[in-house]
């Protein structure tokens, strides 16, 4: 025989979760601990930061059963707290302010796109365009390179495998920062294109 049961309905954030708590002892109500389990393997937010909350009331004591609080079957309650470990917020701190650094990079290799697009517009005189198109693969190279820089620093984190948010965070940046490399391959492959379309006019017309 196990203990007794009760379901409740308890909001955290803006989801809703019905938990239906079983009393860890033969026919003993279920404690605030067995919420806060239950809470924890539902939410990923550990116990320690987890702040429970019924009719504006904060069930502090782990050990007091759900109905010396006044929790019935059917009650509704709220939960506060935070999923991270301060461990886990500092590692989270550290791949925004790596996500800072892409958009920056990310913002001078658009830049450089937006240049060229104007060049192959035709928007600069002809005798111009290759010392532009020099600066502008030397542009590409550098965003490139800080791009790898960049993908060394993620690379350099390690992260412990509870840290599900930090994991999550660090995979999808490890994509963009790839992605943003394969477009300074695309965008070199162009400017060469073009340099070599220009070169083999100015021969054309030496002849």
């Amino acid at each position: 025989m196990s203990g007794q049961a009760i379901t409740v309905t308890v909001t955290y954030g803006s989801a809703k979760h019905r938990i239906t708590v079983t009393g860890q002892e033969d026919g003993k109500s279920p404690t605030v601990k067995d919420l806060s389990d239950c809470l924890t393997q539902l939410t990923g937010v550990p116990s320690t930061s987890q702040k429970l909350i019924f009719k504006g009331k904060s069930l502090k004591d782990l050990e007091q059963t759900l109905s010396s609080y006044g929790v019935k079957e059917g009650c509704k309650l709220m939960m506060i707290g935070k999923r991270n470990s301060p461990e886990e917020e500092a590692d989270l701190k550290k791949l925004k302010d790596i996500e800072k650094s892409v958009e920056q990079t990310a913002k001078k290799l658009e830049k450089v796109d937006g240049e060229l697009t104007g060049l192959k517009n035709g928007f600069l005189a002809k005798d111009l365009q290759t010392e532009a198109l020099s600066k502008l693969d030397h542009r590409v190279k550098v965003a490139a390179e800080q791009f790898m820089k960049i993908l060394e620093q993620i690379d350099a984190l390690s992260i412990p495998e509870n840290f599900n948010d930090c994991r999550v965070k660090k995979k999808s940046l490890v994509k963009t920062v790839q992605d943003f490399l394969a477009q300074c391959d695309k965008i070199e492959a162009c400017i060469s294109d073009h340099l070599i379309k220009i070169q083999s006019k100015n021969l054309a017309l030496a002849e």
